[in-house]
């Protein structure tokens, strides 16, 4: 499997686009939609889905660009389904003012944690809120990769001062969810430099005496 992280949008978030047969997944596509079109285009990939790890404005900015383009859907936990229609609850009314984030009700919600097979992409989804209350992880199992949102960063881990934010349950998350697998499972995060479970165990200052 072929991927590639571009920073896009405000906070120039991680959009990750990962590649099989000339089909590829498109996870957080948080701006500068047009960008990101001539990219695959220059690739010749096919998209297939987008997959939201949570819907923060500066994780969704393009996401009506790229599925209108490209006719697919989008995927995002049920618990912010109405934030992709709501300026207020995806904080880009406080973050960019004058400039609202709204976008169409994603196609496929998420409910609980589930294996998610898309052509050649075979996903196991899990639920790590915290950060958010519908942050989800989608985890490669044979690739050895997970994509963690803005739940583990390379040496930190995600704030939780935003609306629905939670630290224990956030920390829980990590925990339970993420810190379980395999130490050399990469772990490419919504935001900086990717890592791998074993040096956030070993030297993430947030984890330490958790």
């Amino acid at each position: 499997m072929k991927w590639n992280q571009i920073p896009l949008g405000p906070l120039q978030t991680n959009c990750y686009v990962m590649e099989k047969a000339e089909k590829c997944v498109i996870v957080d596509p948080g701006g500068e939609g047009n960008k990101l079109i001539q990219y695959i285009q220059t690739k010749k990939w096919q998209p297939i889905a987008i997959l939201l790890t949570h819907a923060h404005f500066d994780h969704i900015g393009a996401v009506d660009v790229i599925r209108d383009y490209y006719q697919i859907p989008v995927y995002l936990h049920e618990k912010e389904a109405k934030w992709l229609v709501d300026a207020g609850l995806n904080g880009s009314q406080s973050f960019t003012p004058g400039h609202p984030i709204k976008i169409k009700p994603a196609d496929q919600m998420i409910t609980n944690e589930f294996d998610l097979v898309l052509g050649e992409f075979h996903f196991t989804v899990l639920e790590t809120p915290g950060h958010s209350p519908g942050s989800v992880s989608y985890y490669l199992r044979d690739e050895g990769m997970i994509f963690s949102g803005d739940v583990l960063f390379q040496q930190s881990v995600g704030r939780t001062d935003l609306r629905g934010g939670n630290e224990q349950q956030l920390l829980t998350s990590i925990h339970e969810k993420l810190l379980v697998l395999p130490e050399d499972t990469i772990v490419l995060p919504g935001h900086g430099p990717i890592t791998n479970i074993s040096d956030e165990m070993n030297q993430n200052p947030f984890l330490h005496g958790f």
